[in-house]
C-alpha cells in the first residue's frame, strides 16, 4: 500500500471513530431526555391526581354549602339537587345496562 493510501485510511478511520464517538454522545443524550420526559409524565400524572381529588373535593364543599343554606340561595340548591339527581338517575341506568 502506497503512503497516500495509507494517509486515506488513517483519515478514514479518524473520521469514522469520531462518527462513531457523536454517534453514542447522541445515544446517550437521546437515553437522557426520554428518561427526562417520563420524569415529568410522572409528575403531571401526580398532579392530574391531585387535580382532579381537589376539583372533586370542591364540587363536594359548594354541593354540601349548597345543601346547607337557609334559604337564601334555594334557586341554586335546587339546582344542584337536580343534577346530583340526573347524576345518579345516569349511574343507574349505566348499571342497569
Amino acid at each position: 500500500m502506497t503512503d497516500e493510501g495509507k494517509q486515506l485510511l488513517n483519515t478514514f478511520e479518524t473520521r469514522l471513530r469520531h462518527l462513531i464517538y457523536l454517534h453514542e454522545q447522541q445515544r446517550r443524550e437521546n437515553a437522557e431526555l426520554k428518561r427526562q420526559i417520563a420524569e415529568q409524565e410522572e409528575t403531571r400524572r401526580k398532579m392530574q391526581a391531585d387535580y382532579d381529588e381537589l376539583n372533586r373535593r370542591y364540587n363536594d364543599l359548594k354541593t354540601a354549602t349548597a345543601i346547607s343554606l337557609d334559604g337564601s340561595d334555594v334557586k341554586e340548591t335546587k339546582q344542584r339537587l337536580t343534577k346530583l339527581v340526573r347524576e345518579v338517575d345516569k349511574c343507574i341506568a349505566l348499571l342497569n345496562e
